[in-house]
């Protein structure tokens, strides 16, 4: 097998999204030592984008520029990624496994006649083997995979696997691709964007969720601003999206965004095992809830029982003069 990895490059608002250090990390390991090759689809000048991928651990990076690729669609990244994947011939995929990863790639491996390891949360060189682990039965249990024949092709869950430290020292060939683009089906009119302007909650290193104890949409209040003072970001359960308190895009959860922290703060959430899918291989899980009985202190680290509007004020306090006396 060539041992040469493409990583997709994946990019918001005109930056590189932080899975895509993450699959650079991913396609080291799966490399052995290999090249590995980074790809940029979009619109206009991609070659600084492309040097971060450098300095993050690419050995090279491939950019298509398209007006037809300004937006993502199916079509259009289909025919760009087809066209790098005749060229180069990799012996590996890998990409993040976020809304456009999930659509694109099944698309690919099919094209491929591939398997297709998706949502892994780490990956390992066992014994001359390449190992994926990736959660099932809505994270209640995990599995080990490898795939022994054709392209290893994988999408791994953003925040589990540590990018490699920037290194702007590093040296890599940029290089443009020509790809013509046709027969797009879908055509964007326009995008109306609901999310915060904030962190990316899959990416998020911190996020205070709410659920329906926090009873209306300026129950979410107190949960912004602790979540800004940790420099975090703000989620929400199932239950607060459907009685209107927030916006779905904030939802967690088996129907929402599966997200991985290094710190969740629930707070008036109950802990149904649809939102625990979401959240619960989170490094640390505080919960806070009035209900000593509620589920989400099952899967907590840190437990408080106690009212939300009470205790949410308090930790702001004893933070901001943490910070102080810091």
């Amino acid at each position: 097998m060539s041992k040469k990895v493409l990583v997709i490059g994946e990019t918001r608002e005109g930056t590189l999204r932080n899975v895509t250090f993450e699959a650079i990390a991913a396609a080291n390991i799966i490399s052995d030592g290999g090249e590995v090759v980074g790809v940029l689809c979009g619109e206009g000048q991609l070659e600084n984008m492309g040097k971060e991928m450098v300095y993050h651990g690419a050995d090279r990076v491939i950019t298509v520029a398209n007006e037809n690729l300004k937006t993502y669609t199916s079509d259009g990244f289909g025919q760009a990624l087809q066209a790098v994947i005749d060229d180069e011939s990799p012996g590996g995929i890998v990409m993040g496994h976020t809304s456009i990863g999930k659509d694109i790639t099944p698309k690919l491996a099919s094209r491929l006649e591939s398997g297709l390891i998706s949502d892994a949360t780490e990956v390992l060189a066992e014994g001359g083997k390449i190992v994926f682990t990736r959660p099932i039965y809505s994270g209640k249990a995990f599995e080990k995979k490898e795939i022994k024949d054709g392209i290893i092709f994988a999408t791994i869950r953003p925040n589990n696997i540590p990018a490699e430290p920037r290194d702007d020292s590093r040296v890599g060939e940029v290089t443009e691709k020509n790809v013509e683009i046709t027969n797009i089906r879908t055509i964007i009119k326009d995008i109306i964007r609901k999310s915060s302007d904030g962190v990316d909650l899959s990416e998020a290193k911190v996020i205070v969720a709410g659920g329906r104890g926090v009873k209306s949409a300026e129950g979410f209040q107190p949960l912004e601003e602790l979540a800004d003072i940790l420099g975090g970001t703000v989620g929400a359960s199932r239950g607060a999206c459907d009685a209107g308190y927030c916006d779905y895009s904030l939802q967690i959860g088996q129907t929402g965004k599966v997200v991985t922290p290094d710190l969740y703060i629930a707070c008036g959430i109950s802990g149904a095992i649809q939102h625990l899918a979401g959240m619960s291989n989170s490094k640390v899980i505080v919960a806070i809830n009035k209900d000593p009985e509620a589920n989400i202190f099952n899967v907590a680290d840190y437990g408080i029982v106690g009212d939300l509007f009470d205790v949410v004020p308090k930790l702001i306090e004893e933070i901001k003069q943490v910070k102080v006396n810091a």
